[in-house]
């Protein structure tokens, strides 16, 4: 008999482990996560922490900025999030400070968050529920979630369906182009990287009305100079969450080569990374501009 009870006791915390199942009193709710584990929340979360930038502007979106205990390094939209405690990064969150915080509720991503941690904090008995906002849809997807988790699910709707709106404009102009340009998306510097095929970015280029002029399969590959000269991209566009001028300097660097198509037509751009590559609400903004950018004379019209 004692034996089957330390057996009951090793799967209960096994399974804590693995999927976060928690001993929770009072109301709760379940829900299965991007990852396939049944998390069982409070009726209403009142202490979270978001473990990625983009999760804290979710939940600043949904209405719900007041619930947050603590964001990783970088949550720097709205200004709000600015002032609130930090948890590391979200590539190295720090266990000790977010346990510390005792929340109800942790907001994880799957690319991103190292699974020992979440682990990790599972263990500890606090539910963690992860999303896997990898592309256009799935953003979508993800707002729907977290506005479920934190009782939002009008507001999430609300900027869902505009987002939709605003997606089916701009797909009814890029539908109007008649080229694709040849795009080189330089994300790094010393190397310098652009994005393969596989990526979110990669997707944001071809439905904004434009063709990848990198065909790795690999994510984030590394260039010469001397290569990509070679791939002659129609449009360059360079990108970083580097806050300072050194992007300007490497526009002008490929200014200097004018036998590059891109310079021959002034086609050489410097943009936020934030608003590009982050999967928020503010995607669709980006994509906005990304197909201005592309497609200057497309646009007759502002999208609502």
């Amino acid at each position: 008999m004692k034996n089957r009870a330390l057996y009951f006791v090793f799967i209960l915390i096994a399974a804590r482990f693995y999927c976060g199942i928690s001993i929770s009193y009072g109301e709760t709710q379940s829900f299965t996560d991007t990852t396939g584990c049944t998390v069982e929340l409070p009726d209403r979360p009142l202490r979270v922490v978001s473990l990625a930038p983009s999760i804290t502007e979710i939940v600043f979106s949904l209405g719900k900025g007041a619930l947050l205990a603590g964001v990783t390094r970088y949550s720097d939209y709205p200004e709000e999030a600015k002032k609130l405690p930090r948890v590391g990064s979200y590539i190295r969150p720090e266990l000790e400070t977010i346990v510390n915080l005792k929340p109800d509720l942790c907001l994880a991503v799957k690319d991103g968050n190292p699974k020992k941690t979440i682990q990790r904090l599972k263990a500890f008995g606090i539910p963690v529920y992860t999303v896997s906002p990898e592309g256009i849809d799935t953003i979508l997807r993800s707002i729907k979630e977290i506005g479920g988790l934190l009782n939002a699910k009008d507001e999430a709707q609300n900027i869902t369906e505009k987002m939709s709106t605003q997606l089916a404009f701009i797909d009814r102009a890029v539908a109007q182009a008649p080229h694709k340009p040849l795009i080189f998306f330089q994300i790094g510097i010393s190397p310098i990287v652009s994005v393969g095929k596989n990526t979110f970015l990669n997707e944001m280029i071809q439905r904004a009305g434009g063709e990848n002029a990198v065909t790795s399969p690999r994510p984030y590959p590394r260039f010469s100079k001397e290569q990509v000269l070679a791939l002659a991209p129609e449009i360059i566009i360079i990108t970083s969450m580097a806050r300072n001028d050194i992007f300007e300097v490497v526009k002008k660097e490929w200014e200097s080569w004018p036998s590059l198509p891109a310079v021959k037509t002034k086609r050489i751009h410097v943009v936020d990374s934030d608003i590009l590559d982050r999967p928020t609400p503010r995607v669709v903004d980006g994509l906005a501009m990304l197909t201005a950018l592309i497609h200057p004379t497309l646009f007759k019209e502002t999208p609502k």
